[in-house]
Formats: structure tokens, C-alpha cells, sequence
């Protein structure tokens, strides 16, 4: 038996956003499909864990229960349900799935979790070739008491549609359904399509018009692929092309690693600053209008508008463009890095908990391996080398919608980011 459990009321788990909850029950569909098919069932119960799991493990009389290894705060749950169940001798046993490297493995030399990417990379790389991929089951085992067989059919299983995890009133979800297909067979296509063809022109990732990015990150975010299937196949048979451009993108997927590393070991990463001399950042109340305005692709920059409407219509944003968004909130606008990422955590498909905060504090500074606080992304220039015909600004923004007047100057409001940055300099502790 197969059991997906949804648990959003548990202490420290974050509720899924809009679009992550559209994901998973497209996700889970799929997934329900492929057990059926290989004669098993996929349970679906609600609530919290430490409730559930004993009840289910009580109603089918369990011997053992498996489950992949988590690394937020919620590992502090399955560490309880662990020895709450030995204690019952049920066999208990967690497997690394979701990561190369285990976050308690890598670690500096004096045996201190990395705070900066390049060497983090370099040691998980000098820790050994990581695992193959494991085969996926071709049949579930039978059942052969009559009366096991009778238990398991009577099960009882919440209906997927009773979750109400798509949006009805109004249905937002159109562009999203046209982005994207959901499920482990879309997650191995998106992966050919990607090693097949597009990582040959992968060296020009940056430029957001362009198909040269892989689609694979909501698919890794919600395991229906494995990043160990994603190395195994990049490290395999590619073009000459492909093959020169394949480190960079393991790399990226390094920087997925780097972030649950960080979060592993600092659970705090979307509340607080991982750098706390940020807490001294003067950020401005954030005002409607301007929060409403980044939100909505209305902030009169044409790249940051076409990113955010990017999101708002597909669940997803292209990285380069994401990166310039979240600068012009924080650093022109003066909004604590929070609020956006709160909203990308909503909107995007992919948004986990360790690569969303991380990115952010990233961008702001007060991250791990943050960019030099005096780097502020000029949404022009980045369009003017990145999208220097418009066809990416075009396609999301209408031309008769280009608005005339930015809602913030980025010449001054540059210097007011400095400006504030300078508090946090002048507030770090000297010596």
C-alpha cells in the first residue's frame, strides 16, 4: 500500500501556495494512475502526521513503514514517528531519495556546514559519484490472505477532489494547464527533450525569449523525478554540444543541493535573515499601490512586467527574470525580501521551501553566498542584453500596455538601496 499524506497543520510545515497545490493534484492523479496500473493503491488521508500515521499503521496492522528522508523542520517529525513506532516494533526506515548528497555529509573542515556555494560544489563533487537511479517497480506484491486482501480494499482513502486543491472561484489555473504537463512520464519527456536537444544551446540560458532552460524544477520539487536520475542521464550518452554545456547545469542543480544544505541546518530560512546583521535593514512600509503594481506587471519597467506576468499566468518564471524582479522589489522599492518571496511561494509551480527563501536572501544580501550587497540589478540594462529585440517583454506585455512612467525612479532609488545597505555595513560587528 502506497499512503500520500497531506499535512498543513503540523508545527513547522508551510502550507502549500495556489500553484503548488495545483501541482499536486495533478501529481497525484498520475501517480494514483501508475499504482492502479501495477495492481496497488495509492491512500490519501489528511492531517497531521504524527495522528496520522499511527492510525493508518493501526488500521492496517503494518509491519514496516518506508518513507523518503525530509530536511526542513519536518524532519523533526518523522524523527518522532520513528521511535514512537520502534517503540510498537514496527520496522521503520527512511531513505535518501530527494538529494545527491546527504546535508550532514558536506561539511568544511573543521566540520561546519558550507555558507558559500564554489566549495560547498567542490566537496559534495570530491564525496563520490553519487548512487544510481533505482529501478521503478513493474507489479505490487500481491496480497494473499483473503482477508488482508479484503482489509486493504476497505481502506478508507479521502477523495482527491474533496482536498479542493484546484482553484474554482475564479478558475486562474487556464495558463498553467497550458504550460504544463504534470506526472512522472511528462517529468522522463521534459528530461529527454532537455538532454536530447536544448542543453546544446544551454550556454545562452540567460536570455529568457529563448527555449534553453530544462522545465525539469517542479518536476524535482515534487519527486516525480529524481536528481539522481537527472546526473545518471547528463552523464551519459549527449552531443559534443550538449556534453560542453552539462557541468553548468549540474552545477545548478548543486545550487538546489546548496540551498537544502543551508536549510537543513538553519530552518528559519524564509523568516529570518540567515545573515542577522540584515536585521538592522531599513525597509520601507511596504505601500499598496507600488506592492500591488510588482505584483500585478504594472510597475512600468517593461522586464520586471513581463516576469511577473510570466508567473501570474503560468506558475513559472524564467531565473535571469527572476533575479531582476526580486532586485527591483527589494532594492527599489525597499520591500523586505519576505514579502516577495511569499508571493512567489504562491504563485510559483516549483517553489519549495529551501530554493525559494534562499534565492531571495540571495538576492537581497542576507543570504548564504549572498551577491555583494552594492549589486543591484538595472532592469533596462538586463532587458537591453538579455532581451535586447523585446520578443520575451512582447510576449507577456502588450505593447499598447507598456506603460510611460515607472512607478519609481532607478537611478534615485538605486541610491537610496545603497544608502540602506550602509546601515547594515555600519552595523556589523568590526574585528
Amino acid at each position: 500500500m502506497v499512503l500520500y499524506l497531506l499535512d498543513e497543520v503540523s508545527a513547522g510545515i508551510r502550507p502549500l501556495g495556489g500553484a503548488s497545490r495545483w501541482w499536486l493534484h495533478g501529481s497525484l492523479a498520475a501517480l494514483g494512475e501508475r499504482i492502479e496500473a501495477l495492481g496497488g493503491r495509492l491512500i490519501l488521508r489528511r492531517g497531521s502526521a504524527l495522528d496520522e500515521i499511527p492510525r493508518i499503521v493501526s488500521e492496517t496492522d503494518a509491519a514496516a513503514v518506508f518513507w523518503n528522508r525530509r530536511y526542513g523542520a519536518s524532519r523533526d517529525i518523522d524523527a518522532t514517528l520513528k521511535t514512537q513506532l520502534r517503540e510498537q516494533d514496527i520496522d521503520v526506515r527512511s531513505f535518501q531519495a530527494s538529494l545527491l548528497f546527504e546535508p550532514w555529509t558536506i561539511k568544511t573542515g573543521d566540520g561546519n556546514p558550507y555558507k558559500v556555494f564554489t566549495p560547498f560544489w567542490r566537496a559534495c563533487q570530491n564525496s563520490g559519484e553519487p548512487r544510481q537511479p533505482l529501478e521503478a517497480p513493474t507489479a505490487f506484491p500481491s496480497v494473499e490472505d483473503p482477508d488482508d486482501a479484503d482489509a486493504l480494499a476497505a481502506l478508507q482513502s479521502d477523495a482527491l477532489d474533496d482536498w479542493a486543491l484546484l482553484p474554482t472561484a475564479p478558475d486562474w489555473a487556464g495558463g498553467l494547464r497550458d504550460r504544463w504537463a504534470v506526472g512522472e512520464d511528462a517529468a522522463a519527456e521534459a528530461l529527454e527533450d532537455f538532454a536530447d536537444g536544448i542543453l546544446e544551446d544551454y550556454h545562452r540560458r540567460d536570455e529568457p525569449a529563448r527555449v534553453t532552460t530544462s522545465s525539469l524544477s517542479p518536476h524535482l520539487r515534487f519527486g516525480e523525478i529524481s536528481p539522481f536520475q537527472v546526473w545518471q542521464r547528463l552523464r551519459g550518452d549527449l552531443s559534443p554540444a550538449a556534453r560542453t554545456n552539462a557541468a553548468k547545469f549540474l552545477s545548478e542543480i548543486g545550487w538546489r543541493e546548496f540551498n537544502w544544505n543551508i536549510l537543513f541546518h538553519f530552518p528559519q530560512l524564509a523568516e529570518k535573515n540567515f545573515r542577522p546583521e540584515f536585521d538592522a535593514f531599513p525597509w520601507e512600509p511596504p505601500g499598496q499601490a507600488e506592492l500591488d503594481a510588482w505584483k500585478q506587471g504594472r510597475t512600468g519597467i517593461p522586464l520586471v512586467d513581463a516576469g511577473m506576468r510570466e508567473l501570474w499566468q503560468t506558475g513559472y518564471m524564467h531565473n535571469r527574470v527572476r533575479m531582476v524582479t526580486a532586485s527591483f522589489l527589494i532594492k527599489n522599492l525597499l520591500i523586505d525580501w519576505r514579502i516577495g518571496e511569499k508571493w512567489f511561494w504562491d504563485c510559483l509551480v516549483d517553489a519549495d521551501e529551501a530554493s525559494n527563501p534562499g534565492n531571495w536572501q540571495w538576492v537581497a544580501g542576507s543570504g548564504a553566498d549572498a551577491a555583494p550587497y552594492f549589486r543591484v540589478f538595472n532592469p533596462v540594462l538586463q532587458a537591453s542584453k538579455f532581451d535586447p529585440d523585446g520578443t520575451y517583454v512582447a510576449r507577456w506585455v502588450p505593447t499598447d500596455e507598456l506603460s510611460s512612467g515607472p512607478i519609481v525612479d532607478l537611478k534615485a532609488s538605486r541610491a537610496d538601496a545603497l544608502a540602506a545597505y550602509d546601515v547594515v555595513k555600519n552595523s556589523s560587528p568590526r574585528g
